[in-house]
C-alpha cells in the first residue's frame, strides 16, 4: 500500500513495533492472557456440572426416585425383623428402586433402629423418606404392643391396666384364671404352689409371680397367652442362685416371694433389707409380722392409720390375727426385694431389731426399734403424720 502525499511517512523500528504492540493496537493480547484461563475453567465447570447433573438423574432414575406406581400395597413389618430384610421385601414389593439405597437413607437418616412392627399401606408412588417414616412412626395397625407390669402391683392392678388400655376385653375373665391358676400348672413353680395344702386360701394363684417387667406381646394375644408371657419369666427373676440361697435360709421359692412382696409394699430400695431383718427375725422368735400392707391388701384401702376394725378382719392374709407368712405373695416383687428376702440387713440381724414404722408417709422413710417401748414411742410421735395423710386422701 502506498501512502498519500498528504500524510507523513511512517519509519517503524523494532523499539516502535514492540511499543505498539504493547499500548497501542495489540492491547488485547495482554487482556486475552489473562481472560483465557478464566474461559477455559468455566468451560471446564460447564462440562463436568452437565456430566454430573446427567449422572446424577441416572442415579435418581435407577435407584432413589419412587419407582411411580400409585396403586397401594399392603406391607408388613415382623417383630424382629432386620433393616436390611424390610429394605428388601421393600423392592420386591416394588416399593422402592434399591433396597441397599433404602437401608443406606435409614442409617444415615438415624431410622435404622425406629422401624414399627405393624400392616401398612404403601404406595410406589411414595419417596423413599416418606416410607421411612411412615414405618418408624408406626402408623399402620400394629402387630405388637407392650405392656408393663410394675413392681408392688397386684394382678386386680394389672387386670386393670390392660383393661383400661384395651389390651383385654373381660378383666373379670382374665382375674379368674389368676385366682386359679390350674391352666399354668405345667410351670413347676405353679405346679408346687397347687400342691400346697393351703392353695385354696390364696386370693390369686398366680400372685407375685407374674414377673414386673415390660413386655411385647402380639395385639391378638390372648389373656392365656399374655399370662404365660409373664410367667415365663419368673425363672429369669428367681434364677438357680436364688434357689439355692433360699435353700440355705430354710424356705421354699414361694416363701420367699411371698416375704418379698411385702417388703416391696413396706419399704423404698434402701431399707428392703432392713425391713426384711425385721421380719426374719420376727419369723425366728414367732412373733405375728403384724404388717400394714397385708391389711391393705384385704381391705383395698391404703390406710396409714388402722382402725381397730381393720386390724380384726378375718382373712387368712391378717398377719395382725395370724403368725407367719400369709398363704402367698400379696403382689409382683421387684428383683430388689427378693434380693432384700434372701439377704436381710446382717447388722439388724445381729442386734435383733424388731420393729419398724413410718415416719412422714411423704418421705417413706421408716424408723426402726429393737423394743416394743422404743416402737410406741415412734407411733405416738407419727401416728398424726399418718391420721394427717390419710384425711388429705379421704381414706
Amino acid at each position: 500500500m502506498k501512502y498519500s502525499s498528504n500524510e507523513p511517512r511512517k519509519d517503524y523500528t523494532y523499539r516502535s513495533m514492540r511499543d505498539e504492540r504493547r499500548y497501542g493496537l495489540y492491547w488485547y493480547s495482554g487482556l486475552w492472557r489473562v481472560l483465557r484461563p478464566v474461559l477455559i475453567g468455566l468451560t471446564a465447570v460447564i462440562v463436568v456440572g452437565g456430566l454430573l447433573f446427567s449422572a446424577w438423574g441416572k442415579v435418581r432414575e435407577n435407584w432413589i426416585d419412587p419407582p411411580g406406581d400409585p396403586q397401594t400395597v399392603d406391607f408388613s413389618v415382623v417383630s424382629g425383623q432386620s433393616l436390611n430384610r424390610v429394605a428388601h421385601n421393600l423392592e420386591a414389593h416394588g416399593l422402592v428402586r434399591s433396597a441397599t439405597v433404602f437401608k443406606y437413607y435409614c442409617d444415615f437418616a438415624g431410622l435404622g433402629q425406629k422401624l414399627q412392627p405393624g400392616d401398612y399401606k404403601l404406595a410406589g408412588s411414595m419417596t423413599m423418606s416418606q416410607i421411612a417414616d411412615r414405618l418408624t412412626t408406626g402408623d399402620g395397625n400394629p402387630l405388637v404392643r407392650n405392656i408393663t407390669m410394675i413392681p408392688g402391683w397386684t394382678v386386680e392392678d394389672f387386670a386393670a391396666r390392660l383393661s383400661d388400655d384395651g389390651v383385654i376385653a373381660d378383666p373379670a375373665a382374665f382375674l379368674e384364671k389368676c385366682r386359679t391358676g390350674t391352666a399354668f400348672s405345667d410351670y413347676y413353680y405353679i405346679a408346687d404352689v397347687l400342691a400346697q395344702k393351703n392353695a385354696g386360701l390364696r386370693k390369686y394363684v398366680l400372685e407375685g409371680y407374674l414377673a414386673a417387667d415390660t413386655y411385647e406381646i402380639y395385639t391378638t394375644a390372648s389373656d392365656e397367652d399374655i399370662l404365660r408371657k409373664l410367667l415365663s419369666q419368673t425363672e429369669r427373676a428367681f434364677p438357680a442362685d436364688d434357689q439355692s440361697r433360699a435353700e440355705e435360709l430354710g424356705c421354699t421359692m414361694d416363701q420367699i416371694l411371698t416375704l418379698a412382696s411385702l417388703i416391696e409394699k413396706e419399704a423404698k430400695t434402701a431399707d428392703m433389707a432392713k425391713v426384711s431383718a425385721v421380719f426374719h427375725n420376727r419369723l425366728v422368735k414367732g412373733m405375728r409380722l403384724e404388717s400394714d400392707v397385708t391389711i391393705h391388701y384385704i381391705t383395698g384401702v391404703p390406710r396409714m392409720d388402722l382402725s381397730s376394725g381393720d386390724l380384726q378382719v378375718d382373712s387368712p392374709y391378717n398377719t395382725y390375727q395370724y403368725a407367719g407368712l400369709p398363704p402367698g405373695p400379696i403382689c409382683s416383687p421387684s428383683r430388689d426385694a427378693i434380693r432384700a428376702a434372701l439377704y436381710p440387713d446382717e447388722t439388724f440381724i445381729a442386734e435383733g431389731y424388731l420393729y419398724f414404722c413410718a415416719k412422714d408417709p411423704a418421705s417413706g422413710e421408716l424408723f426402726f426399734s429393737k423394743t416394743l417401748e422404743e416402737h410406741e414411742q415412734a407411733v405416738a410421735i407419727y401416728a398424726p403424720l399418718w391420721r394427717k395423710w390419710d384425711e388429705e386422701r379421704g381414706l
